[in-house]
């Protein structure tokens, strides 16, 4: 069974930077769009960003991340990264990396069919 496995979490202080890295188990999903989502405790999982799949690299992200967030993906399309920048308390939360079956971009959870673990990551202030 196919496995995405998020790396790259931590805790920082708030204004820090950090990279998030998930890499499936098989080279699965190039043609496929993948995206971030996060947990807060005792919060429901909510959308962060999404990136299509095949040749585009479309990018979308939820407000409250936009502007400090970027997704991408590797040339080969199938690792995805995270890149956090001026992180907040706020962002404190187990982040999930999931892969859909469809190209485009989608920030709802039920679009996605293959999930992470999580990685946390821990803001202070």
């Amino acid at each position: 069974q196919v496995q995405l496995v998020e790396s790259g979490g931590g805790l920082v202080q708030a204004g820090d930077s950090v990279r998030l890295s998930c890499a499936p188990s098989e080279r699965v999903f190039s043609r496929q769009a993948m995206g971030w989502f996060r947990q807060a405790p005792g919060k429901e999982r909510r959308f962060v960003a999404a990136i299509s799949g095949g040749s585009g690299r479309s990018t979308y992200y939820a407000n409250s991340v936009k502007g400090r967030f970027t997704i991408s993906r590797d040339s080969a399309g199938n690792t995805i990264y995270l890149q956090m920048n001026s992180l907040k308390p706020e962002d404190t939360a187990v982040y999930f990396c999931a892969a859909a079956q469809g190209h485009g971009m989608y920030s709802t959870a039920d679009a996605y069919v293959y999930w992470g673990q999580g990685t946390q990551v821990t803001v202070s202030s």
